[in-house]
């Protein structure tokens, strides 16, 4: 009974999110009787610098200037909310429905029903392990090359010196967590670099700077490299290390994925040492996207953003006309 009412609660709860959305930018409906197309927008949350220029990106590109009704709802890191809000999307009859997944299981069900519906589904940043016959295409970035490209800047710079390593992950389960440790653990192999611990810090800034306290409380002096998967828990992860009395950038090199603005800051002050980019201005892609598969036109199943990469000097010829 209990597990009941918690459903209708949460059942609740987004369909209440849904109306206050909908107030602000459009209600769903399938377009009702104007030429807007309307876009249910299923966002992850706000867990970082990233996701709020993703989301950003996403609102501009899908306003009602660019023809467009968006139906926005963020999850809050919570799988079981995002579902609810892409079924509420499904009853009202939008005309398409984006996802940024929090996870990549647990999505074959409700993209069935999108799919029986005959409402196209566009993925963007993270991917899904459903078949991708559910989905009409996903927009991102190569999370693998991604950790590919961390791993072989430590290993350039490390491999030979016996230096210990620790992981701040992202949110398990995410195909960006999941592919980024890949990627950086495909790169350093055979080197002599040790991974003395890997935990999720979940892309916060917050669980990154707790989970770099544990690491420091439990191996002290012996870290020399942090590998963050993304720019937040490393910048939480500064604040740990800077009060454990050390140097973030000397005692221990920070190299991190993202490539927002703080996280470039920091980098440009000699406090990251290296930043992977991960693109989120995925906004006018996805529109792209929507337009055409509403309109019946063929589009790739998948398409990739490329990244760059940053060293200090990088990062202050950048950072002056950096857009997120």
């Amino acid at each position: 009974m209990k597990k009941i009412l918690a459903g209708v609660a949460l059942a609740g709860a987004v369909a209440l999110a849904m109306t206050g959305c909908a107030s602000d930018g459009g209600s769903g409906g399938g377009g009702g009787g104007d030429d807007l197309i309307t876009v249910g927008f299923a966002q992850t949350g706000s867990e970082s610098g990233w996701r709020s220029a993703n989301t950003e990106s996403l609102k501009t590109a899908l306003s009602e200037e660019n023809g467009f009704k968006l139906v926005f709802n963020a999850a809050d890191n919570k799988q079981e909310a995002q579902i609810a809000a892409v079924r509420s999307f499904i009853n009202q009859g939008v005309d398409a429905i984006v996802i940024a997944p929090i996870t990549v299981d647990g999505w074959d069900d409700v993209l069935t029903e999108a799919k029986d519906a005959g409402i196209p589904v566009i993925l963007e940043d993270r991917t899904v392990s459903a078949s991708d016959d559910l989905y009409a295409s996903w927009v991102g970035l190569d999370f693998e090359k991604e950790g590919e490209t961390a791993g072989t800047w430590v290993k350039d710079n490390f491999d030979g010196q016996a230096q210990n390593l620790v992981v701040l992950e992202g949110t398990t389960g995410s195909s960006a967590a999941l592919d980024r440790a890949t990627g950086f653990d495909k790169a350093i192999e055979g080197t002599d670099i040790n991974v003395l611990d890997s935990q999720t810090g979940d892309f916060t800034r917050d669980g990154g700077k707790k989970v770099m306290e544990g690491f420091l409380q439990k191996y002290g002096n012996q870290i020399n490299i942090l590998f963050a998967h993304n720019d937040d828990m490393g910048l939480g992860a500064l604040d740990a290390i800077t009060a454990a009395g050390l140097v973030p950038g000397q005692d221990i090199k920070i190299v991190t994925i993202d490539a927002v603005h703080d996280g470039m800051q920091a980098l440009a002050d000699g406090k990251f040492n290296y930043i992977v980019e991960c693109n989120p201005l995925l906004g006018e892609k996805v529109a792209d996207l929507v337009k055409k598969v509403v309109a019946g036109d063929s589009v790739e199943k998948r398409e990739i953003v490329p990244d760059q990469s940053f060293d200090q000097d990088q990062a202050k010829e950048a950072l002056p006309t950096r857009p997120y």
